[in-house]
């Protein structure tokens, strides 16, 4: 049986104004200025801590991860939305797929989102940023969800819309499908197979 390892935002869900939102008050805490939505954006799927860094932000950088996320686990459901065709995808994919998520989001937030728009049924196992040692582009997170499924690389797919998720799926040894979202110009540089969204994704996969 196939195995589909799917990212989360930007893949499954739209958590782009609450990540914002995050940013802005955490900056605003200890009066440094706010690098903007777009410097923001552009950053989304890597760890906290290496967002930070690369916002500007050398020391303390626990100190400031743990303020966003206190904000960001108050809001997040209600900032949150299912990107277009995802309950389609799910329902298709658990046709013929054994399901997982990597993400660098903290697992325990995810779960939490998973469990309010009632996706967590899909999914086996559930790798975040505090089950791994080295996150994605590294391929321990989906090497991690492999043993955890017993899963056969050959018949594992990763689905994300970044290269983080392409490069971890690559060096895992496995096959990688991007989605497009807001990283559609950085995907082209490392994915060899780009669809529309993730419904699209998991058709091909069915066929492949």
């Amino acid at each position: 049986m196939k195995v589909i390892l799917f990212d989360l935002d930007g893949t499954l869900i739209n958590s782009t104004e609450a990540i914002l939102e995050g940013f802005k008050v955490t900056f605003e805490k200890y009066n440094k200025p706010y690098p903007g939505d777009e410097n923001v954006k552009k950053l989304i799927g890597l760890p906290l801590e290496i967002m930070f860094f690369k916002l500007g932000i050398d020391e303390n950088v626990d100190e400031y991860v743990n303020t966003y996320k206190m904000h960001y686990r108050k809001i997040s459901t209600k900032k949150t939305k299912l990107l277009p065709f995802t309950k389609e995808a799910l329902n298709k994919a658990k046709e013929f797929a054994r399901l997982g998520i990597v993400t660098t989001k903290t697992a325990k937030y995810s779960k939490e989102l998973l469990d309010y728009f009632n996706l967590t049924k899909f999914f086996e196992v559930l790798i975040g940023r505090e089950d791994v040692i080295n996150p994605k582009p590294h391929p321990e997170p989906i090497f991690k969800a492999i043993h955890f499924m017993k899963a056969n690389k050959e018949n594992t797919f990763m689905v994300g819309d970044t290269c983080l998720d392409v490069l971890s799926a690559k060096e895992a040894g496995i096959k990688a499908v991007g989605v497009k979202w807001e990283y559609e110009e950085n995907l082209k540089n490392c994915a060899e197979i780009i669809k529309e969204n993730v419904l699209e994704a998991v058709e091909f996969i069915e066929k492949f």
